[in-house]
Formats: structure tokens, sequence, C-alpha cells
């Protein structure tokens, strides 16, 4: 069995304000003309499908265009929602559209309930794992304390129970939405830290055949079993050296897995440059970037005049201007955004009661601080998913 892997299409988003539904649409029609092109059998898409709960309505436009795309194919696809997805309304009608070969996954009661197709080999079991947010899944999964780690190990419970339940030999492919061990990180993924922790094992996901992953938006091999197709468009100025495809796997007889990457079109090429305004402007070796959206780091140690204006007249789609003067780390001059890059949410946190009180938390504090941020980021995801 052939699948198409792909994932985080982010419909309604932006790149640094610039539409992106047009290079979406293209996106849409790529993956139409690759299912038809490669003889695929099934599409799988793992999630984050809209950039956010409520999607504008040229997003929808564009989801139910591909929608009917896919479906007139003929070619069976298996979707599930994401953390930017909101999981309700994702799956409003999903019932029906089920009929049309549209197979949406949305319901984390459901983990357990394979979507089950056929090939000259015999059965395959798609299990959807959407998104699963610890602190609104721990009752469905009985897990006493919500964390990633456990509530994607007893959804996996649930899958290894069914499989086994299964005429010999059904093979199986595990579509989930999770931060996994391994996988490189960029700036356009929204954080899903709980409890200081991220990431899960790729041991969470033993015993079936393929895990087609969503989530971090480079593509990427966590095992020969277990991989991440990517975003298919760049969102950020930190995937300027990813290069943007889907996974095109191969599911033979026997389970082995054999893939390869399937390009996808880019809208404009990104670039990321970084020195003083007066080299940037005069340095013959960016002239590669002049039609790209850059990113511009200007180092000057003092800011120029009109430096925005001045780039655009070399790099037109010049889409974001940073300040970075070359200072030592303990330069008062340092600007505060500086002093916190990289820092968590917790870090700052505990170095903020160590500069008030002379020493940082002990290990109960630092749990309440986490137990904390815990809870309103929770309770942002309670309300994303009411809106």
């Amino acid at each position: 069995m052939r699948l198409l892997h792909t994932s985080d299409w982010h419909l309604g988003r932006s790149f640094h304000r610039v539409g992106m539904l047009g290079a979406q649409a293209d996106f849409i029609g790529h993956l139409v003309t690759t299912v038809r092109e490669h003889a695929v059998d099934v599409v799988v898409v793992s999630g984050d499908v809209y950039d956010r709960a409520v999607p504008p309505l040229g997003a929808v436009e564009l989801f139910d265009d591909a929608l009917h795309r896919l479906a007139g194919l003929g070619v069976p696809t298996v979707m599930i929602s994401g953390n930017h997805d909101s999981a309700r309304r994702l799956g409003v009608g999903a019932g029906l559209i089920d009929r049309a070969g549209i197979h949406l996954r949305t319901e984390p009661s459901a983990c357990g309930t394979p979507v089950v197709l056929a090939d000259p080999h015999g059965d395959v079991a798609f299990y959807g794992l959407p998104y699963l947010e610890p602190a609104l899944v721990k009752d469905e999964f009985a897990v006493p304390k919500p964390g990633h780690e456990a509530v994607l190990a007893a959804a996996m419970e649930r899958v290894r129970a069914d499989l086994a339940g299964r005429a010999p030999g059904t093979r199986s492919v595990v579509l989930a939405h999770a931060f996994v061990t391994g996988g490189e990180v960029s700036d356009s993924e929204r954080d899903i830290t709980v409890g200081g922790v991220a990431a899960v094992p790729a041991g969470v996901f033993d015993g079936v055949d393929y895990v087609a992953l969503g989530h971090l938006h480079g593509c990427q091999t966590i095992t020969e079993r277990v991989r991440y197709s990517g975003s298919p468009l760049a969102y950020s100025f930190s995937e300027a050296e990813h290069r943007k495809s889907m996974w095109l796997v191969d599911l033979d007889a026997g389970g082995a897995v054999t893939a390869e990457r399937v390009d996808c079109p880019a809208p404009r090429a990104l670039a990321r440059i970084r020195g003083p305004l007066e080299q940037l402007l005069a340095d013959p070796a960016l002239a590669r970037h002049e039609e790209a959206w850059v990113e511009a780091t200007l180092t000057d140690p003092v800011r120029p005049a009109d430096p925005m204006a001045r780039l655009a007249e070399r790099f037109p789609h010049t889409l974001s201007l940073v300040f970075d003067p070359e200072r030592a780390p303990d330069d008062p001059g340092l600007s505060y955004a500086a002093r916190l890059a990289d820092r968590s949410d917790q870090q700052i946190a505990e170095d903020f009661v160590a500069h008030v009180r002379g020493a940082g938390p002990d290990e109960r504090e630092r749990d309440v601080l986490r137990d904390a941020f815990d809870a309103v980021r929770a309770d942002d995801a309670v309300r994303e998913v009411a809106r």
C-alpha cells in the first residue's frame, strides 16, 4: 500500500503579514497531482489542518475545495486534528464525510477504532490519534497525572489491544500529533509543554508498522518507522534551510517500510542575512537573495537611519528587521528581549524569584510555578476549544 504522508497545512496562516492562501492553494493542487501521478492509495494528514480554532472564511473554503478534490480522486484520506485545530469544529460532519472516503478522526475516545483499508495483501488499520491535550483527556485515559507521555501511552494501549484482536498479518499505521524526542523544532510551532516536558519517546509507538507524525515543521526521520512530514510551506524564517516535502511511503506485504520525499512548491525563497547595514547593501555575495523574502539582522552598534527603506531598495521583499548590536553578554545596554531569548517561562519566573529575594526557588516552589504555567496553558486550550 502506498501512502502520502503530509501534515501541518495551517490553512489561513500568513507569513509576516503576507497572505499565504494562494501558496496554500498551490500546495493543494500539488498534493492532488502527486496522488494521481504516483498512484497513491491513501493520503494521511497528521493534524494542524487550520492555523487556529476559528479559521478565516478563505481557509474554510480552501479546505472544502481540498476535500472535494481528494474525494473526487477516489483515494481514501485519513485526517486528524492538531493542537491548532478545534477538534470539535473540524469533526463536524465527519460521519457524513466518511461516506466520501474522507475519514476525519478528532475524538480522543476513538483512538482504538481504526479506519480499515485493504490492498491485495490484506488489511491495513489506520489509527488516528488527534492532538491529546493532557489536561483535557486525562479522565478519558484514566491517567493519574496529566502529561504527554502518559496520555499517548494510554492511547497506544488501545491501539495495540485492537490490533491484537485482528487477523494475523494485519498491518498498522498510526497518525499522531505530538513532539517526539529527537525531533528538531522551529520558531513557528506552538509550545505544548506540560510539567516542564513537551517531548515523548519514540518507543511509545512501538508495535505498529508506520507512524505518521505531525506538529514539527521540519521533514525528519525519527526512526525508519516514525517520521515527520513537516509543513508544506515555511511559516517562519527559522525554516529558511528546510526542504519542504511530503513522504511517499510504501508498506509491503509484511509491513516493511520504504519512503522517499516529494518536494513541495515554494512561493518564494527565504533568506536570513546578518551584518552592518552598509555591508548588507554592498556585499555582492548577497545578490542571490534580492528576490527572496528576507529577514535582516543589523549588527551596527548604533541604529542606522531609515534601515527598512534602504534595505528595500536592494531587497524589495524584506519582511523582518532585527537589531542585534554586537555586544558582550553582560553589557548593560543589552536589550531585555535579548536577555530573555531562548529562556522558557519557567526559567524566567525562577530568575525573577531569585532576583527579588536573593535565592532561587526550591523544588516545591518550582513545582508550584510549573503547575501554575500548566494550568494557564490548559485554560487557554479550553477557552480556544469553546470559542
